[in-house]
């Protein structure tokens, strides 16, 4: 087994870990650009002091994703609300002549293309440690740790860890995935020393884990209890108040486990380069369809536009929120996702039912007969009601009733509850607003047009409906 493992990681390591033409291009760039801000700053009479920081300076990068994060380090004098605007102004200043996108995290930044590379021109604070006036003040102070504590070989082991991550969809801190940064990797494999350790001790899942590297909560651990109640718990070197780990979701947690367990029994190196998904035929699609015995409903909106986080932020919790109403109005929900093209254009909710229909009649139960106030209260709400189709009659020591469902259907029941944007049931604001501008309740095989137009919503239908994860083989 060793030796496929060996293997696997060096082929992978060959091919990830940037050449000395590499290196020489990304610096190169990152000091035009460090320039190019540090002039535009001086230009408009901002002090800064403007420094590359994320995975470059860290060499941490990955040869085929060279993102280049540069930082304009601002006087803790600019007010908050300012901070964004003042950083727009001279990241668009330097970045002229390239595609430029305004992005949001915690304030404004922006991501520009230059010469096909990512470029993130990103504002802070030049604040003390621990003295923190935005999120963003931390990453300098991250970028100096990593490199004081972390070794050459370690860097390597960092890039296969943020490869497999990759390649299994667990990478990326943002709402959308909810997995693990870049950060995060380091201090992994920082804490564990190696790739294969980092695997070795998430395949060994357990309910909760936490790492303390700097050792703050070593004797207080009642306190790291209460403070830090996630699953995982990483605690920041240059923040203690803080877990590194908090964005990571608990399905990724196990996704991450489960891969881990797998690829250490059968080394292979699709976990780092999953297969292109094939979508299925239309034929194939009405087969997979009709032969679940279940009811797939969608809802479908456009034209939602929104910064990524805040949208994906709403979409989660607008799919828990319909997830739940079905529920509580008896709808069994086998599985429930979200689905978004990028920009907002197509966003698809889909819901799998065991059934799209429920009887009219619902069993009620009562109270038990000891209970005679209730039991009166009961009947004298039951004995006449129009609502009621059988009873009230006594079962197992309490009264009973079958009353009519107010809802049959649960396209009727997204529909009803959803005309008015069903804030009231849940649904975030944005998506509120698209369900009141246009509702689309579809059902089963009626989702082929969409299916047709967007080969990415096609994809992702297609592994939703197989539900295996690509690595998972028959001997794993």
């Amino acid at each position: 087994m060793q030796k496929e493992y060996d293997q696997v990681t060096s082929k992978v390591l060959e091919d990830i870990k940037p050449t000395p033409t590499d290196r020489k291009k990304m610096e190169a760039l990152a000091r035009q650009l460090e320039l190019k801000v540090s002039a535009a700053c001086e230009e408009f009479g901002v002090q800064a002091i403007v420094r590359l920081e994320g995975s470059v300076a860290k060499d941490t990068w990955l040869k085929e994703d060279p993102d280049l994060d540069v930082f304009i380090r601002l006087s803790s004098s600019i007010p908050r609300e300012s901070l964004g605007e003042i950083a727009l102004k001279i990241a668009r200043k330097a970045l002229e002549g390239a595609v430029q996108v305004e992005r949001f995290a915690e304030h404004p930044y922006l991501e520009g293309f230059v010469d096909d590379i990512r470029v993130n021109i990103v504002p802070c604070y030049d604040a003390k440690n621990g003295e923190w006036l935005s999120a963003t003040d931390r990453t300098p102070y991250h970028t100096d740790y990593i490199n004081e504590h972390i070794d050459k070989n370690q860097r390597d082991e960092v890039r296969l860890l943020k490869k497999f991550m990759k390649g299994i969809g667990v990478y990326g801190a943002e709402i959308k995935v909810g997995g693990f940064s870049g950060y995060l990797c380091e201090l992994l494999i920082l804490h564990y020393s190696s790739f294969s350790k980092v695997l070795q001790a998430f395949s060994q899942h357990k309910a909760r884990r936490t790492i303390d590297i700097v050792g703050y909560y070593e004797h207080r651990q009642r306190e790291f209890e209460l403070l830090f109640p996630e699953l995982l718990v990483v605690i920041d070197p240059v923040d203690k108040s803080r877990n590194v780990a908090s964005a990571v979701q608990p399905q990724k947690l196990f996704e991450f486990a489960a891969a881990s367990r797998t690829f250490q029994k059968t080394p292979d190196i699709m976990f780092f380069y999953p297969p292109k998904t094939i979508p299925f035929s239309i034929d194939s699609l009405n087969s997979a369809l009709d032969n679940r015995g279940s009811q797939m409903v969608f809802l479908t909106l456009n034209g939602i536009k929104a910064v990524p986080d805040v949208f994906w932020g709403q979409l989660h919790r607008t799919r828990k929120a319909l997830h739940k109403l079905l529920e509580l109005s008896e709808f069994k929900v086998l599985k429930s996702t979200a689905w978004s093209k990028e920009g907002g254009e197509l966003t698809v909710f889909i819901f799998e039912l065991e059934e799209r229909n429920l009887p009219l009649a619902r069993k009620h139960l009562g109270p038990p007969l000891e209970r005679a106030t209730e039991c009166e209260s009961f009947l004298s709400k039951y004995l006449e009601n129009a609502d009621v189709l059988g009873g009230p009659y006594i079962e197992d020591g309490r009264w009973v009733v079958q009353v009519k469902r107010k809802f049959t259907d649960s396209v009727e029941l997204l529909n009803a509850k959803l005309k008015d944007g069903g804030r009231d049931v849940g649904v975030a604001e944005l998506l509120a607003k698209a369900f009141r501008v246009k509702l689309a309740v579809i059902v089963g095989s009626e989702v082929k047009e969409i299916y047709l137009k967007d080969n990415e919503f096609a994809a992702f239908l297609t592994n939703f409906l197989c539900g295996k994860p690509f690595w998972l083989k028959s001997n794993s």
